[in-house]
């Protein structure tokens, strides 16, 4: 099972990123999918979660009305879009996988790590001026 973060780098304040998260050796319907972000000297916070059978998502209060969490089957990928990029928006973003029957309420899979059994190894996103 591997999951591998695309799409970080400097991204300027008020513009908009998309993070890719691609996955191999599971299946997506089996499993909730979550982005996390840890920016410095800060602890990882969850950022957004899927559910790989129907698509439903789950935002935290940081990003509501600014992401958007996608799924692609066909490439075994999720998106994480985020517009009106700020400043406190400067982490690492990691996505995590975790099977679905460890927790049937999704909003509970963005306070903690512990229901996710697998971890990329995460991509930096810097935000400037």
């Amino acid at each position: 099972v591997q999951l591998v973060e695309s799409g970080g780098g400097l991204v300027q304040v008020g513009g908009s990123l998309r993070l890719a998260c691609t996955a191999s050796g599971f299946v997506f319907d089996d499993y909730v999918i979550g982005w996390f972000r840890q920016g410095p000297g800060q602890a990882r916070e969850g950022v957004s979660v899927i559910r790989g059978d129907d698509g439903s998502t789950s935002y935290a209060d940081s990003v509501i009305g600014r992401a958007t969490m996608s799924i692609e089957k066909s490439k075994n990928t999720v998106y994480l879009e985020i517009s009106n990029i700020q400043f406190d928006d400067t982490a690492v973003y990691y996505c995590g996988a975790g099977k679905r029957e460890t927790l049937w309420v999704l909003n509970l899979w963005l306070p903690s790590q512990l229901p996710y059994d697998f971890w990329g190894p995460g991509t930096q996103v810097t935000v400037a001026s």
